[in-house]
């Protein structure tokens, strides 16, 4: 946890020499939430807190819930208290949005409850859910990268209404690659819940990958 940090993330995957074109446009309805309530350097209790102020607020959605609790102390835990909650709810055509909020850093703004992040990131992801699209509103920049580098082919990925941050990072994209994406917008009716959603569609670079692996 921040400011003290002291973990570690190990990170492994294989080399992709060509990214595939994608048809993202099925978002399906959510079946399932999963989430993870973690606390570092803290009471034991406050991960149960947080999980039973989230599911206060997310059993009016759906039954199947399960919050997982991770609690961690001395050495192993880092070198700052905290605590946090990610949610992730999967859909029955297999996508899924995600909200994560973790309590402030040691010594910065005010104290955080547990019942309050719990409540709060139970709103983000059923804001999420609300906005729809196969990639939450964090991801979109990312999946939209991803369709720019694939092979020239038509990508297409249904998305929930544009963050300020992937508006700015389609800018990026035109100056970078002289990438434009197809915009239509898809209003809500009686197929799409929730806002607006937008299609969006583009034909790769055709970027590949040329590195080697290191012996």
């Amino acid at each position: 946890m921040p400011p003290g940090g002291g973990g570690e993330v190990v990170f492994s995957c294989p080399v992709r020499k060509v990214l595939k074109p994608i048809q993202l446009t099925d978002p399906g309805k959510i079946k399932r939430i999963r989430g993870m309530a973690y606390s570092v350097r803290v009471s034991p209790q406050m991960a149960n807190r947080i999980v039973d102020s989230a599911r206060s607020i997310l059993n009016k959605f759906i039954p199947d819930i399960y919050i997982y609790t991770d609690h961690m102390k001395g050495v192993n835990s880092g070198k700052s208290p905290g605590f946090g909650l990610s949610l992730v709810a999967e859909t029955t055509s297999g996508t899924f949005l995600s909200a994560e909020l973790a309590s402030n850093p040691q010594g910065q703004g005010a104290a955080v409850l547990p019942e309050d992040l719990g409540r709060n990131c139970a709103r983000l992801l059923l804001e999420e859910i609300y906005r729809g699209g196969c990639v939450d509103s964090t991801n979109q920049s990312l999946a939209l990268l991803l369709m720019t580098l694939g092979q020239q082919d038509v990508s297409k990925v249904l998305l929930g209404p544009l963050s300020p941050y992937t508006i700015e990072f389609l800018r990026h994209l035109k100056s970078f690659f002289q990438i434009m994406f197809k915009i239509e917008t898809k209003p809500c009716g009686e197929e799409l819940k929730g806002g607006d959603k937008v299609l969006m569609t583009c034909v790769g670079i055709g970027f590949s990958n040329l590195s080697k692996t290191l012996k």
